[in-house]
């Protein structure tokens, strides 16, 4: 898919924060010049298409008392099916992937409180029979994108 100029500013708007309204892409297709139902159509279009790959809020989670942390875990080849969908059994977890490294298994915990973390890490360990290495956030990056129009 080849974006055009508003499907630029599109992407661009659209990482902003949205009006606070009953109708948020109404008011955003205002500032664009476009309708509703075109910024509607354009976004779904792009998101099929695979020039975005995700449009939804991300949420300060430890300032609703909860956390994050990426995990890793050393997967052997012949258990790693097995593993996975152990691990995905958590409700906790999120984007389990494997990567070519020692450390072949990558998933994110998402917890109600900072001390879910550990408790479900050992959990996953419990069940699996393989340590749960986890890589808490140090600190926070927001990098802006943007597309040139």
């Amino acid at each position: 898919m080849m974006l055009d100029d508003t499907d630029r500013a599109l992407i661009n708007r659209l990482q902003d924060d949205l009006p606070l309204s009953s109708r948020p892409f109404a008011a955003v297709g205002a500032e664009l010049g476009l309708s509703e139902t075109e910024v509607i159509e354009r976004t779904k279009a792009m998101k099929d298409a695979g020039a975005i790959t995700r449009f939804g809020p991300f949420f300060d989670v430890a300032a609703m008392g909860g956390a994050f942390c990426l995990c890793a875990m050393e997967v052997p080849a012949d258990r790693f099916e097995e593993v996975m969908t152990e691990v995905n059994d958590f409700p906790e977890v999120a984007h389990n992937y494997e990567r070519d490294h020692a450390l072949n298994m990558w998933f994110v915990l998402a917890t109600e409180t900072p001390e879910g973390i550990a408790d479900t890490a050992a959990r996953i360990e419990r069940k699996t029979g393989l340590q749960v290495l986890c890589f808490p956030k140090l600190q926070e990056f927001f990098i802006g994108f943007r597309v040139n129009a």
